[in-house]
């Protein structure tokens, strides 16, 4: 197969929908100065909607955004950035708030609250067009992870709906571990196991699993995610950069890219955001192309993993979640 502009520097050559299931919240950042919080709008799956909006993919957030002063700013912040929202619920629970602290890498840690707000309360008849074609094209492609797929009541209904869109969509997964509010590990992973089951591309940290396989490697994940199901799973190991394997047997590695470190929040949904973008942009995505995505060849892997290992470590140059636009991306190609 032959790589057609991975992340899509040149305007995105696939076709179709990338829809993001989960949480829109509002992340409470230490401010540079002064001992202050400044307020961003956040949460991991919003995170990669934005990401693929400013690569110039088509984005569906699926998400119960309030009807409070926060939630009208995570609203107005992700219309602004073209994601698309005409999915999304307007809940009557409150914004849920994550608090985040750094250490002196910039590595977050999180702090929530999140009980009874509007994120978690799921109805199946709140999903259930969560796959009609929109404006811009059909849904070819669904993306969840982290909180949404763990807390109750609502986890088990978005669990059903991308068990459900399997049958006819590309599934992205990624984990993303949240220590704090997930529970017991071991119960976590039985969960994560039945999510490989249904996902096409799965996206994990090193971080994770040292909390949830932390006897493992992370080449010895990749080959028994692998068989679990998905057709590509990278490994994004910090400042290592990343690892990834299909099943044709595939296997790729890139370094980390340096950059002055702000803080690390987002980089790995800029990552899931930028390799999603790329497979949108080479036309692998939907159920109908599995056996195209299973088959990428070296070249394609290897410039998908760059470009998406570059967005992330451009957010990691910049405070909170910010990920880079295309243009962002193809002026740091060519620096």
């Amino acid at each position: 197969m032959t790589a057609l502009d991975p992340a899509g520097l040149n305007g995105s050559s696939g076709a179709g929908v990338i829809a993001v299931a989960g949480e829109a919240l509002v992340d409470l950042v230490p401010a540079p100065v002064g001992g202050y919080f400044e307020i961003a709008p956040g949460g991991s799956p919003a995170n990669v909607a934005l990401g693929l909006a400013r690569l110039g993919v088509p984005a569906r957030l699926l998400a119960r955004i309030a009807d409070d002063l926060l939630g009208k700013r995570i609203r107005e912040h992700l219309t602004h950035n073209g994601v698309q929202l005409d999915h999304a619920v307007a809940a009557q629970e409150q914004t849920s708030l994550a608090m985040v602290s750094l250490d002196a890498d910039g590595v977050p840690a999180y702090d929530f609250r999140i009980a009874g707000t509007a994120d978690w309360q799921w109805t199946p008849a709140e999903v259930a067009g969560a796959l009609d074609p929109g404006p811009t094209g059909p849904v070819i492609a669904m993306h969840s992870g982290s909180l949404a797929l763990t807390t109750a009541p609502g986890d088990a209904v978005l669990r059903d709906l991308l068990i459900r869109a399997s049958e006819t969509v590309s599934v992205s997964y990624d984990p993303n571990c949240r220590p704090l509010l997930m529970g017991n590990p071991k119960v976590v992973l039985d969960g994560v196991h039945q999510m490989l089951h249904a996902a096409d591309v799965v996206k994990v940290s090193s971080e994770d699993l040292h909390w949830l396989l932390p006897d493992m490697t992370p080449e010895q994940v990749v080959d028994d995610w692998l068989s679990r199901g998905p057709r590509l799973v990278a490994v994004t190991l910090g400042s290592d950069g990343v690892l990834a394997g299909t099943t044709s047997g595939l296997r790729a590695r890139r370094p980390g890219i340096a950059v002055k470190v702000i803080d690390t929040v987002g980089a790995g949904d800029t990552f899931s955001a930028a390799l999603l973008a790329g497979l949108h942009s080479a036309g692998v995505l939907g159920a109908d192309k599995r056996d195209q995505l299973a088959a990428i060849d070296y070249s394609t892997l290897d410039e998908l993993l760059h470009d998406a290992v570059l967005a992330a470590a451009i957010c990691c140059s910049r405070r909170g979640a910010d990920p880079p636009t295309r243009g962002d991306l193809r002026l740091s190609r060519m620096g």
